[in-house]
């Protein structure tokens, strides 16, 4: 007992302070590592991105329990999500709120029956598109404007589906990498419990494919910093 009582009395400052960067993690602000290209272009794999936990809502640490709503998620933000249907933490785009009817036609968008706009980009592939090239796209819609990424070569067979409403408290989340995206589309629609926090920007970016050096280019980049276009689809 004497040696435990001593532990603590040298070490309870730490141990604060581990318990106060928890809890700050769980319900302030946090990183996450993004294993997965399922929003290319718009983050990458390898990237650390930074996440405002209480970008909606005031929870108690380490739950699901909300105190307080903050704000509402907007069309267009991007996601954390604990999702209970895909057993993992994954990061997706808001495009569907509650009520809205949304569907998709061979990877055209339509919201609320207004199709959105397309240009096509001007850009250096990225990393894999020598052996899966994409097609790099601009997407408008209701005031939204972001980058896609389409697989001529190996388009979704997901590419397609409704129209379908949005229910009362659960949102439509796709992936900006369209043909290579678990989302809504094979998980439903994320009750609102589960949407952990809105990531803006890279905190910063290990490449996997080259022994995770880092890749200072990303660090802090904006997640939908625009690009050049050349020609309207």
């Amino acid at each position: 007992m004497r040696l435990l009582g001593k532990l603590w009395r040298d070490n309870k400052g730490l141990v604060a302070f581990l318990v106060l960067m928890v809890l700050f993690r769980s319900a302030i602000a946090d990183w996450n590592v993004v294993p997965s290209g399922s929003m290319l272009p718009t983050i990458r794999e390898g990237d650390r991105i930074l996440v405002d936990k209480m970008a909606y809502d005031l929870r108690v640490p380490l739950t699901h329990i909300a105190i307080a709503h903050l704000h509402d998620p907007q069309r267009g933000d991007i996601v954390t999500i604990d999702s209970s249907a895909a057993h993992e933490l994954i990061v997706k785009r808001l495009i569907g709120l509650p009520g809205d009817q949304v569907a998709m036609r061979d990877n055209v968008l339509y919201v609320n029956g207004v199709r959105a706009g397309y240009t096509t980009q001007l850009r250096a592939p990225l990393p894999g598109d020598a052996t899966s090239p994409g097609d790099y796209l601009t997407e408008r819609f209701d005031g939204v404007v972001h980058t896609v990424r389409l697989s001529p070569d190996a388009p979704s067979p997901r590419d397609s589906f409704g129209p379908v409403t949005v229910p009362p408290g659960e949102y439509l989340m796709l992936g900006d990498n369209r043909d290579d995206s678990a989302d809504s589309r094979y998980f439903g629609f994320f009750p609102r419990s589960e949407l952990m926090g809105r990531t803006r920007h890279v905190a910063f970016s290990l490449d996997p494919t080259r022994f995770y050096t880092p890749r200072f280019n990303r660090f802090g980049v904006a997640l939908d910093a625009p690009y050049g276009t050349m020609a309207a689809r």
